[in-house]
């Protein structure tokens, strides 16, 4: 069986050709072209505006803004250009950069930065935080640091369910007080959970969990029973990788938006096809 493939570029154009294209998508997406009008509460068709942003119902004028409460609320920016930054990170697999937006698109640094800004905190409230593990699953745990030297670095704490989803959270310590609550809330207990041998994960026997753990110091990749958190430092390689190569630099103050932008595709990773669908139609009405 031959596996789906995310959409080229060429597709992208021919599916969102021009700014009234994404506009009605967006207008069919969240409301649908006829609907039951809010103001005169009569099943309505609703026609585009000329030179707004907006829908009008036939019977009464009542008009409806299809951006509104999107990450393209209150925007000049073109749709178009919009859609097609949700393009790049869906299609990247190392992120995408706000100059790199800058130099594709043709707008100011300042634009293309909120931009990515904007989608990151949009694909981090689509993905969500669903939790992993429960009984016969197997979840791996393990913590990793990002920027700054030494006390100016940033703790993240991340969870990989083997074969299913990641989830992270940034901790401002690796003591039991941080990081045991992320694990009672996001983890089911039943299943087994995969560690190293930090002290804080003790105890995780008494919270209904199957703990097993690896001997990294002793040079111990697989432990007893399969004991490992391979999974989990393949993401935290992914995410270092990209960071260094595209952005240089992430900011503490705003790494959880790029952390939500890599378990978003990492989640999506077995179904690439959907990944761009998937923003593009989750938007709230």
């Amino acid at each position: 069986m031959t596996k789906p493939k995310a959409p080229t570029l060429r597709q992208f154009q021919d599916r969102f050709p021009t700014e009234e294209a994404c506009l009605e998508h967006l207008m069919e997406t969240r409301y649908g072209l006829t609907h039951e009008c809010e103001k005169c509460g009569r099943e309505a068709q609703f026609h585009a505006v000329t030179k707004r942003r907006s829908y009008a119902c036939h019977w009464c004028g009542h008009q409806v803004f299809p951006t509104a409460d999107t990450p393209m609320h209150r925007t000049r920016t073109s749709l178009r250009d919009w859609f097609y930054v949700m393009f790049l990170f869906c299609a990247s697999r190392n992120g995408v950069s706000a100059k790199e937006v800058e130099r594709q698109i043709g707008v100011t640094y300042k634009t293309a930065w909120r931009m990515c800004h904007e989608i990151r905190k949009y694909m981090s409230e689509v993905d969500g935080d669903t939790p992993i593990g429960g009984p016969g699953k197997h979840v791996e745990i393990d913590e990793a640091q990002f920027g700054g030297v030494n006390k100016a670095k940033t703790i993240v704490m991340g969870m990989a369910e083997r074969g299913g989803d990641v989830l992270t959270k940034i901790v401002p310590n690796v003591r039991r007080a941080s990081l045991l609550p992320h694990i009672d809330t996001n983890v089911i207990p039943g299943g087994a959970v995969h560690t190293d041998e930090l002290r804080s994960y003790g105890g995780l026997h008494k919270r209904g969990h199957r703990h097993m753990t690896v001997n990294h110091s002793a040079g111990e990749y697989v432990g007893f029973q399969g004991a490992s958190v391979n999974a989990m430092e393949g993401f935290w390689a992914q995410v270092k990788r990209s960071i260094n190569g595209t952005h240089i630099h992430v900011s503490g103050r705003h790494l959880w938006k790029y952390l939500a932008e890599f378990e978003y595709r990492w989640n999506m990773r077995r179904c690439p096809h959907l990944m761009l669908d998937r923003l593009l139609t989750a938007f709230p009405r």
